[in-house]
């Protein structure tokens, strides 16, 4: 590492706020591997003599570096940069789902320090009451009722993550259903779950608030299928939020067929609108699914499934067969994490960064429109299944990682495509490398987007 004194940074060029434009500076440096995880980086004045700035500008920019998780200030010692670097040279994974981090290492320590002083007072020695302790259903259902969706702690039942959630719920309805339906394309773990139960897929049409009520009305009367997986906010792949009224419309339909509805509202985190759930709107009716993995962070498996009041004893029954329940100490983890606060600013920061990844992509990528322009993990560029696996191809022979058509594809023309996960580089930085190389490939001669 070259001595501190000597460090010269270059500001990207762009309309955005200076100390915006100067974190990414030093997140560059970061990732140039000038500066490794532990490292110390320079004094606020030596950055601010170096880029040319205010100081008031330095701390600003190194103020949101610590939000992101990629630095940390310790008091008298200077900052430390706390996330790995991510190399310049390399893949960049847009494949994969997960949020940019947003809990460091100090308050994950606070938290571990925390939940082993609570855990012997855990019941059994540790063996958790399928579905989850009373104490600990009552803190999920505190964490519900503030970020997304009231539930009483009686009737939730606490999960090893949101796909053990969705397992479950398709479990519960594969002798009630022939098949489950949803988009032209989905979550690759809720295909999983359904392949896995012998459960069908079947693909309905959609646009740009989702699913559309006619089409499944069709579907319901020249099927037996009875079942709908909806990821209503962030539909994953396709990225846009259902209005209260499409849910409504949907609802209906489901109610004149006596259907029942798995609500994925995984990416709640993200809602623009003031829509109630499903499950709101009809909570014998609906699955409700929710979980910290994207949220907050998916080192702990924390998910969370509502059924219908009916089926909670029935379910609990079978999270007993299956795995006893999700571990006490992430639970406890989880718990220390919801009354430290830190959801909540981890909440302020994931919004604030999709928006901005969100815009960074459409300027790139020449999008003249997105689902959710306010941010969203992840967007989708539709194309032909044949264009879209060559594109995917081209992208991992120039370093990067995007989601194939084959991996989240049931059927119909819209299934085409490929997804990019925008979250997942830690690095504005190396995200925007990564969609300057797709735009490249985007835009050659021989590259035709149907």
């Amino acid at each position: 590492m070259a001595d501190a004194d000597t460090v010269q940074l270059s500001l990207p060029d762009g309309k955005g706020p200076l100390h915006e434009r100067l974190a990414e500076a030093v997140e560059q440096l970061i990732a140039s591997g000038r500066y490794g995880k532990g490292d110390r980086l320079p004094t606020h004045r030596e950055i601010a003599r170096g880029a040319n700035v205010a100081i008031g500008t330095v701390t600003k920019a190194i103020d949101l570096l610590e939000k992101r998780g990629v630095v940390r200030g310790e008091t008298g010692r200077g900052t430390f940069v706390s996330a790995p670097a991510e190399a310049t040279e390399g893949y960049v994974d847009l494949n994969f789902n997960v949020p940019m981090r947003v809990v460091d290492e100090a308050q994950f320590r606070a938290a571990a320090v925390l939940a082993a002083t609570r855990l012997g007072s855990v019941p059994n020695g540790g063996y958790p009451e399928p579905g989850g302790g009373r104490d600990h259903r009552l803190v999920v259902a505190a964490w519900l009722a503030e970020t997304r969706c009231p539930a009483d702690a009686d009737d939730l039942l606490v999960t090893v993550g949101g796909q053990h959630a969705i397992h479950l719920a398709m479990a519960d309805l594969a002798g009630q259903t022939g098949g489950v339906a949803t988009e032209a394309a989905a979550f690759s773990g809720a295909i999983a779950a359904a392949r896995n139960l012998g459960l069908d897929l079947h693909a309905v049409d959609h646009d740009e608030q989702g699913m559309l009520p006619l089409d499944l009305q069709r579907l319901f009367e020249e099927t037996d299928c009875r079942a709908l997986y909806l990821t209503p906010v962030c539909q994953n792949p396709f990225g846009f939020e259902m209005s209260e009224r499409r849910r409504a419309e949907i609802l209906e339909v489901c109610r004149r067929h006596d259907a029942f509805i798995i609500e994925d509202d995984i990416y709640a985190v993200y809602a623009q609108s003031d829509s109630r759930t499903f499950k709101e709107l009809d909570p014998d009716r609906v699955y409700y699914i929710n979980g910290v993995s994207k949220s907050l962070t998916p080192l702990i498996r924390l998910g969370v499934l509502v059924p219908p009041r009916a089926r909670r004893a029935a379910l609990a029954a079978r999270v007993r067969a299956e795995t006893w329940g999700a571990s006490p100490f992430d639970l406890e983890v989880a718990r220390a994490l919801f009354e430290a606060g830190v959801h909540a600013k981890a909440k302020d920061i994931l919004r604030a960064e999709a928006r901005e990844r969100v815009g960074l992509a459409r300027k790139i990528l020449g999008l003249a429109s997105v689902p959710m322009p306010s941010g969203s993990p992840h967007i989708w560029l539709p194309m032909a299944t044949a264009a879209a696996e060559q594109f995917a191809r081209r992208a991992l022979e120039r370093g990067v990682r995007v989601t194939p058509p084959d991996a989240v594809k049931i059927g119909g023309e819209k299934s085409g495509g490929v997804r990019l996960c925008l979250m997942a580089p830690q690095q504005r930085s190396s995200l925007e490398r990564a969609l300057r190389i797709l735009a490249d490939i985007r835009s050659t001669p021989d590259f035709e987007i149907v």
